[in-house]
């Protein structure tokens, strides 16, 4: 969902800065989230609604020192200087962004994480390691697999490096966000409260809701052959007979072999709970196996693993595993393409609806038991906002009317396997102007998430009275929305 609210827009330093705090790398999602300080804002609002630190000229500071102390945490010069070079890196323009702004934000994430401690609230490092491992997964995705260009890019001498800056990054940033969870996580809205909040928009000004659209595709992958599966799996077993009769190390054969961001790691898969969000099979097994023990080879729906534990640890298990793919034949990519053509053809011909097309046809599990309706990753409903979907996706649909069906195109999964789809938008939601019965969920999700901030702002302002801050006075002169100078 999109606001488009005339004359009272955020600003665009703003969103410039959220996109440097949240690294980029961690947002991984389908479909873009912005996320203030609060992180818990998803859309645009009234900008008469938040405060915001006045955007001055930028001014050259020392280079070296401290710029803030934050209770027990410090915020170096160096720091500020990262952030901007990681805009440049990012491509994200800079010559409106102050450093009065990079502090500002740094001084928030900073009184949180100092908060969430004095309340006693915990990060993992388990649960750290587990984002860190996602990152890592997407950003050697994004250089060819290729680590060394990876440290070069990010100026770190190796790998490791790079992973320890983003434990500490991360850390503080999980730890701002429970806290922060915390102070809102009580916050409701009334129906009183929804009318008042969107009937004291003057009328000119009300928001805009973007077009939006609900989609369902067909996915048809080619088939993994009998032969390819054979392959693969005595592939894992000649690993499996080397490290149990012969004593290799699972760890070296994960480095060598394994396909799967882990690999830097010797396979390693730190803090796996019964809970964790991986494939159910992955678990059984983890959780089957005694310290030490190899598993046979086993498949899940991102490949086929050789897994042993590590270290077990209460109701936690440090695993490693190798991940293989078996090898696609060009005869199969062949002849699912032919299949998806001809599903393609049928539909048009009007000789069987897309949805039943979907349930009979679709290989994707997820969505072919709806028709192939796909779920937004964010909002958990059908409906995709155009501006923020997926860009591949959106390109496909962004034209099409309701029922129409897009042509056939290949996607790609992270291994490389090549998948064919075809899409329809089942449903198309025009631009329009709020109305309040009509609109009356993403208006009410605006009330509340203004009351949010309201919320947090009050919070703010009472730590900042009780926690020692010092700011050096180089930055006297900047006029944040919150009284860090303590005047």
């Amino acid at each position: 969902m999109r606001l488009r609210i005339k004359n009272l827009r955020p600003s665009q330093n703003n969103k410039l800065l959220t996109l440097l705090f949240l690294l980029v790398i961690t947002t991984l999602s389908a479909q873009v989230v912005v996320i203030d300080s609060t992180n818990v804002i998803k859309d645009d609002i009234p900008e008469s609604t938040v405060k915001r630190d006045t955007v001055k000229t930028f001014k050259r500071f020392k280079a070296e020192g401290v710029s803030a102390v934050i209770g027990e945490y410090v915020v170096l010069d160096s720091d500020i200087d990262k952030s901007y070079i990681e805009l440049v890196q990012q491509g994200i323009p800079v010559e409106d962004v102050t450093r009065c702004q990079l502090l500002g934000k740094l001084m928030e994430d900073k009184l949180y994480a100092h908060h969430a401690k004095q309340d006693s609230l915990v990060v993992t490092d388990a649960e750290i390691n587990q984002r860190i491992d996602q990152q890592m997964q997407y950003i050697i995705g994004e250089f060819g697999g290729d680590e060394d260009k990876v440290a070069r890019f990010y100026k770190k001498n190796n790998i490791g490096e790079l992973r320890e800056d983003l434990f500490a990054t991360n850390k503080t940033l999980m730890l701002a966000a429970e806290m922060q969870r915390k102070v809102v996580e009580e916050i409701e809205v009334t129906p009183e409260e929804v009318r008042e909040f969107f009937f004291s928009i003057p009328k000119e000004d009300r928001p805009f809701f973007s077009a939006e659209v609900e989609v369902a595709q067909i996915v048809v992958e080619p088939e993994i052959t009998e032969k390819a599966k054979k392959d693969v799996i005595d592939k894992l077993n000649g690993f499996r007979r080397d490290i149990v009769e012969n004593g290799a190390s699972f760890s070296s054969k994960a480095v060598l072999y394994s396909k799967d961001a882990t690999r830097s790691k010797g396979g390693l898969i730190e803090g796996v709970k019964r809970n964790s969000p991986m494939a159910k099979e992955f678990k059984d097994v983890a959780f089957s196996l005694l310290e030490g023990e190899v598993s046979e080879p086993f498949e899940t729906e991102f490949g086929w693993h050789l897994l042993t534990v590590d270290k077990v640890r209460g109701q936690e298990l440090d695993v490693r595993h190798i991940i293989v793919f078996p090898d696609v034949t060009q005869a199969t990519i062949d002849t699912a393409r032919a299949k998806i053509d001809s599903i393609r053809v049928s539909i048009i011909a009007e000789k069987i609806d897309f949805a039943t097309a979907a349930r009979i046809y679709s290989s994707e599990k997820e969505t072919r038991n709806n028709g192939g309706q796909l779920v937004n990753p964010v909002s958990f409903d059908t409906r995709f906002d155009l501006t923020k979907m997926d860009p591949t996706l959106s390109a496909q649909v962004y034209n099409l009317k309701e029922g129409e069906v897009s042509k056939v195109f290949t996607d790609r999964d992270y291994t490389g396997k090549s998948k064919f789809k075809i899409l329809t938008v089942t449903k198309r939601y025009e631009e329009h102007p709020a109305e309040f019965s009509k609109d009356y969920e993403k208006i009410k999700d605006l009330a509340l998430k203004q009351k949010q901030i309201h919320t947090i702002e009050k919070w703010q302002n009472k730590k900042i009275q009780e926690t020692y801050v010092s700011v050096n006075r180089d930055y006297n002169d900047c006029e944040f929305s919150s009284n860090w100078i303590k005047n």
